[in-house]
């Protein structure tokens, strides 16, 4: 099969009608990569498509696509479509649909289905977003703890066509209440005649429903597993997080961080908001929405800067030369105080630093900052002597350490701040440590200026 297929011999194939190759396309290739071709496609020829294809090949495809593309799909499918499509979506995918769709067609939904999905779309969906529970799949293979290994293997093949990964078991009670897990390798190397329950592991490592989606990330990478089973509060397995839907997680997280970071996050759309952003197809409005937020925020952030300036207008008046310096040390503060931001909100979201670590992380980057600073002072003592003679110089080195202090401080301390008050440290944007530490560093540098050059008379 050629992988190198374009968009216009896809719709070429899907106007002729040729039902054989889009099927082979969509089987045969890679799903993204069948995906990104479906996105040039309009939702005409995309329902086109979809038609051409078995049930289980339809769900496959709809699955990959973008969330905008799959609600434009799902808005021109009759009801029985719908029906069809979600009996083979997997768990969390039709969970994820269901949830983006309006009241009514959930209604009508939920009333055609069978009970069992109906049962497991409603479970699946009651979790608040953000949580665990919100991202896990029900599309596990579970088993009693007093089969064979021989029944549990027959158990694997029935239940295999309609799971999302059958290399982990899990052997639950009566009540559904996690008792261990095997391996699918474990499994097909043990006697036949063997129990699960003498098989299994006992000592499994679980994710709490209610936890944040990250927590399942971070476990999935510390232990290198291929899932992490889910349970509620009566212990009782409802789910598991897959790698994949890891991967998910963590780069839907990332991408959050960067826009919270770079102050461009939708805040009227909550948790998640740009789990399915992309930057080249975002109408105009959306980027709007996204960033203006912040810049007005800023805008009057920054009139502490400019009332810092009115404040020493005569110091200014009377040795213009600190002027020259005023970008150059400002700037020095916020550029510190970004990096120590940076760094910290991403020790503290994989969990490299927690809240108590505090004050050790704070003595340590004082004495980064100050070598830093003095550094940077170094560099620009010559260009003060040049432009203003010594005085100015000594104003221009001191202004400089005390500034990159007091940005590399007030970068790493605000994310741990905005963590004790149960806030996303992200939020810790480059542009609010650039606004706060430039308003500060007004401050500190003409009160330098004026305890070495004297109040103008």
């Amino acid at each position: 099969m050629n992988n190198t297929i374009t968009v216009q011999t896809l719709i070429a194939l899907i106007e002729s009608a040729d039902f054989k190759t889009i099927s082979n396309l969509v089987r045969n290739m890679p799903e993204t990569d069948m995906a990104e071709l479906a996105l040039a496609l309009s939702t005409e020829q995309g329902l086109a498509m979809l038609a051409m294809l078995s049930a289980p090949l339809r769900a496959r495809l709809f699955s990959n696509l973008q969330f905008a593309q799959q609600d434009a799909l799902l808005a021109q499918m009759q009801l029985a479509e719908t029906v069809e499509l979600f009996t083979y979506l997997p768990s969390d995918d039709r969970t994820d649909l269901y949830k983006r769709m309006a009241s009514d067609q959930r209604a009508n939904l939920l009333a055609a289905l069978a009970r069992k999905q109906r049962e497991d779309i409603v479970k699946m969906s009651s979790y608040q977003e953000g949580t665990v529970g919100s991202v896990a799949t029900s599309d596990y293979v579970s088993v009693s703890g007093n089969v064979t290994v021989a029944e549990a293997l027959d158990s694997v093949r029935q239940q295999a066509p309609n799971k999302e990964t059958i290399y982990t078991l899990y052997v639950v009670d009566g009540s559904h209440r996690l008792q261990g897990t095997v391996s699918l390798r474990d499994l097909v190397l043990a006697d036949q005649h063997q129990t699960l329950e003498a098989l299994m592991k006992k000592d499994v490592i679980t994710a709490k429903a209610e936890w944040p989606r990250e927590e399942a990330a971070k476990l999935i990478s510390r232990y290198d597993l291929l899932s992490v089973p889910v349970i509620n509060g009566g212990e009782k397995l409802v789910g598991i997080v897959t790698v994949d839907d890891a991967m998910d997680v963590v780069d839907q997280e990332t991408t959050e961080d960067f826009h919270k970071m770079g102050a461009t996050f939708d805040f009227g759309k909550g948790h998640g908001a740009t789990g399915d952003f992309s930057l080249k197809s975002a109408t105009t409005t959306l980027l709007y929405r996204k960033r203006v937020f912040w810049l007005v925020l800023l805008v009057f952030g920054n009139i502490f800067s400019g009332a810092g300036i009115a404040y020493f207008e005569e110091t200014i008046e009377a040795y213009i030369a600190l002027v020259f310096f005023l970008p150059l040390l400002v700037d020095s503060g916020g550029n510190a105080g970004s990096q120590s931001a940076t760094l910290m909100v991403r020790a503290l979201a994989t969990g490299d630093v927690v809240i108590r670590d505090w004050a050790k992380m704070l003595g340590r980057e004082f004495m980064v900052a100050v070598m830093l600073g003095l550094t940077m002072a170094l560099a620009v003592s010559t260009i003060g002597i040049f432009r203003g003679g010594y005085e100015i110089a000594m104003v221009v080195s001191l202004s400089m350490i005390l500034i990159v202090i007091m940005g590399s401080l007030i970068g790493m301390s605000l994310p741990f701040v905005l963590s004790r008050m149960k806030l996303d440290p992200a939020a810790a944007s480059a542009p609010l440590v650039t606004s706060i530490a430039d308003a500060a560093g007004v401050l500190i540098y003409f009160s330098i200026a004026v305890t070495i050059l004297g109040t103008p008379v």
